[in-house]
């Protein structure tokens, strides 16, 4: 790999290419979010978090970490037609069998899923719908993960924004007519919108090749498949039940209305920093991968990817902070106003999350599989939750915001910790400065929101500092590229 491959020209340019796949769909998402506020409220917001987060847990099972397999043995093989074509048909072969699966199990524990999640069986007949859902949105994510291995961009953000586009236009009706009834019908009708403009993706992006499967001569790479991705699914699935049992514990402690309110927290504060984190991940760790047998190019590739991500993380966390009530407003309703102060708290602490989120790959990128799945699946997932499920006891809401932020605060420690003592690592000079300016301002323009003073004087104050920040932020950018 080229040096100036590792350049910050080309790190941001990766980051925005890559970024902007997401762009569209988490707007189309965002206005989703926005009708089931108006049309459900904050109850029906709840159960709508309760019937989504459990989706996505069944999917993440039935996926069987299949999708990053997907990627990585697609994008190897781009330039063997032969090749290619046969792992291209494996790879559809795979998904459709695990999207079987998916169903078939919800189908079978639609019961008990209604008896965990709302603590009675009478979602049970919707939870028997969703295992259409789930077959298309299993099938759906291995078309769209294939187009991600053959860096079909442009395609894959055409494909997405038809797919959410048509979801949404058909989804909105069911809520407004049939209220909480209709959560589960639209979830359907999204997922087949989506697998279906994936699908017509791929027919277009990928030339007609007649291939003979073989499975005895195959039968290795499907197994290379499903054991590259299980690490990351695991770590992935742990987050995910970790969140669900949230919500749970949320409902049984609190009510469904205070589900709705944190998710509608959450789910702007995650979408909202999302094209980031989603470009980190299909751009960072290709490029790190490359060069972790040479420890040198390493540091510098972590170095330069941790003062990019501060200087790029604080002005948007500061501008979440002090835009909350607004985003609120417009996202959603004035009646999800009270969580204001939480999604303040979230928004300081995706900077943080931000500032982790290189490091915690560096031990899978060195293949120390166990270690990574110990950090990043076990310690900082268990932390989330227990740090969780204890604040919410004793703050209620706001809880769930100190816990977010001191999770965060504990695993960039940990993982500092952690890849000087394996690796010998520490971030450089400029990076810790970068990283020193970010916290700090940061917690300086949080600060502002706690003052007691008028909220005019408040504004002006973090409006100040968000301004400071992004200015300073554009020059640091020009002056690296």
């Amino acid at each position: 790999m080229a040096e100036n491959e590792n350049s910050y020209k080309s790190i941001l340019k990766g980051t925005s290419i890559l970024g902007s796949v997401q762009v569209f769909q988490i707007l189309v998402n965002l206005i989703r979010g926005k009708f089931v506020a108006m049309f459900l409220g904050p109850e029906g917001m709840g159960i709508a978090s309760l019937f989504n987060s459990s989706a996505n847990t069944i999917s993440r099972f039935a996926s069987m970490g299949l999708n990053l397999s997907f990627v990585k043995e697609v994008a190897s093989r781009r330039d063997e037609p032969d090749k290619l074509a046969h792992t291209i048909r494996i790879a559809k072969l795979l998904a459709i069998l695990t999207a079987i699966l998916g169903a078939l199990a919800t189908l079978l524990l639609a019961t008990p899923l209604s008896i965990w999640t709302f603590g009675s069986p009478d979602y049970a007949w919707q939870y028997a719908l969703m295992a259409v859902a789930i077959f298309f949105m299993v099938a759906g994510y291995g078309e769209c993960s294939i187009l991600q291995g053959l860096h079909k961009v442009k395609l894959i953000s055409i494909t997405s924004l038809a797919g959410a586009l048509s979801g949404l236009l058909c989804g909105v009706p069911l809520y407004y007519f049939f209220g909480a009834r209709g959560i589960v019908p639209a979830m359907i009708i999204l997922s087949v919108t989506s697998y279906v403009c994936y699908r017509i993706g791929l027919i277009k992006g990928v030339p007609k090749r007649k291939v003979r499967l073989n499975w005895k001569e195959h039968m290795p790479v499907a197994k290379k498949m499903l054991s590259t991705g299980i690490i990351l699914l695991s770590s992935s699935l742990i987050n995910t039940c970790c969140t669900y049992l949230i919500n749970i514990f949320v409902r049984v402690y609190g009510d469904l209305a205070d589900v709705g309110l944190f998710n509608a927290a959450n789910s702007i504060t995650m979408q909202y920093v999302g094209v980031v984190f989603s470009a980190m991940a299909l751009d960072y760790f290709p490029r790190l991968t490359a060069v972790a047998e040479d420890m040198t190019r390493m540091r510098s590739v972590i170095d330069r990817q941790l003062e990019l991500v501060a200087i790029v993380a604080t002005p948007l966390s500061l501008l979440l902070v002090a835009t909350a009530p607004i985003v609120i407003r417009i996202l959603l309703t004035s009646q999800f106003l009270p969580v204001t102060p939480l999604m303040r708290w979230l928004g300081i602490s995706i900077l943080l999350k931000a500032i982790a989120y290189p490091l915690g790959y560096i031990a899978f990128a060195k293949d120390n599989r166990r270690l990574f799945f110990l950090l990043e699946g076990v310690v900082c997932n268990i932390l989330y939750l227990g740090l969780s499920l204890l604040f919410y006891r004793f703050f209620g809401l706001m809880g769930l915001g100190y816990a977010a932020v001191l999770e965060n605060g504990l695993c960039i420690i940990l993982y500092l910790a952690v890849n000087y003592r394996t690796y010998g690592y520490l971030p450089n000079r400029a990076a810790w400065r970068e990283i020193a300016v970010g916290v700090a301002t940061g917690a300086v323009g949080f600060t502002a929101t706690l003052l007691p003073i008028s909220s005019t004087i408040s504004y002006l104050l973090i409006g100040t500092i968000c301004l400071f920040s992004s200015l300073r932020a554009f020059r640091q950018i020009r002056h690296r590229i």
